[in-house]
């Protein structure tokens, strides 16, 4: 078996025991919230008597060790369980959010990275201007926090010019340009500081390379500084930077959950946000595992990209 194969193989089996872990963590982590589900949901009507009732229907009234394996049987079946208020099965509650916040951190990485990469790039190439432009941008986009630059945005682009809606959502399907209209803002807001973190490690990695013997001769071959910097060089410094745009998508899918609450954009985030507040421990474990799921994917395949471009993973060498 190739050094490339064994890669994949390793990573593949190495997700199923993070998979588990990550159930008994979003498990254990959900009973921590404060709040009985039961007494929210009977409100008034919340006697002794109709919470014993409830508790032993919903089977809360069961060890934590006998609630978990119910659960996980279910996960095993695609199974992810009720809403305990509406009574819908989470799995349809989750495939209904789930094209939302999929749309949202795909345009935002996207963007991240059209951005991110060239100005990376260009910040290593050409120091000067440049790069004192790109490092103020870098501290910015890391030092603001997504809710403030998303309020911003709303208030210059939604309530001084009124040129973008402050809210709301439009499928895809049903009115492209429509849905572009409600989606730039918190794309934007995503999409900056995402494009501070590329930025930075792109051009750490580009003058890296940019620093090699490797380079030197190429330019001493009479190369032109073009192809070196965007062809020889980037392709050299493509692994961190896959990488940390993995890492990213990743760390995307948990701060949609802000920004589909502030932009009422109908997405797993903000289901989870309203189960949070009806403590709906069903429909919150099965959205946090979703997203736990989806990053741990993910990095999987990033770990396979960075598996393919890397060259010192054909030749037994490490990553």
């Amino acid at each position: 078996m190739s050094p490339r194969a064994r890669l994949i193989v390793r990573r593949l089996l190495l997700a199923i025991p993070v998979s588990v872990l990550m159930s008994v963590f979003v498990f254990l982590m959900i009973r921590l919230v404060p709040g009985d589900p039961v007494r929210t949901m009977l409100g008034f009507r919340a006697t002794p008597q109709n919470v014993r009732v409830v508790r032993k229907a919903l089977g809360l009234d069961r060890s934590l060790l006998a609630q978990y394996l119910s659960w996980a049987g279910g996960l095993l079946h695609g199974n992810l369980g009720e809403d305990f208020i509406s009574h819908t099965p989470v799995s349809t509650l989750l495939s209904t959010r789930l094209p939302v916040t999929l749309e949202l951190t795909s345009l935002s990485m996207t963007l991240a990275v059209l951005i991110g990469v060239p100005l990376g790039v260009l910040a290593a190439a050409r120091p000067g201007p440049v790069r004192t432009a790109t490092e103020g941008f870098v501290v910015a986009g890391i030092a603001i926090p997504d809710f403030w630059l998303g309020i911003m945005l709303v208030l210059v682009f939604a309530g001084l010019n009124q040129i973008l809606p402050p809210s709301g959502y439009v499928p895809l399907l049903q009115d492209p340009v429509q849905n572009l209209r409600y989606m730039i803002l918190p794309v934007l807001t995503l999409a900056t500081g995402e494009a501070a973190y590329i930025v930075r490690t792109t051009r750490g990695a580009m003058e890296e390379t940019l620093g090699t013997p490797y380079v030197q001769f190429l330019r001493a071959k009479g190369l032109s500084e073009r192809r070196i910097v965007f062809v020889h060089a980037l392709r050299n410094a493509a692994p961190p930077i896959l990488t940390v745009v993995g890492i990213q998508f990743g760390v995307l899918l948990g701060g949609a959950i802000v920004i589909e609450s502030l932009f009422a954009l109908p997405g797993v985030g903000r289901l989870i946000v309203t189960a949070i507040q009806q403590r709906n421990y069903v429909v919150v474990q099965g959205g946090v595992l979703l997203i736990a799921i989806l990053f741990i994917l993910v990095n999987l395949v990033t770990d396979l990209l960075v598996g393919v471009v890397d060259p010192r993973i054909e030749e037994g060498q490490p990553s």
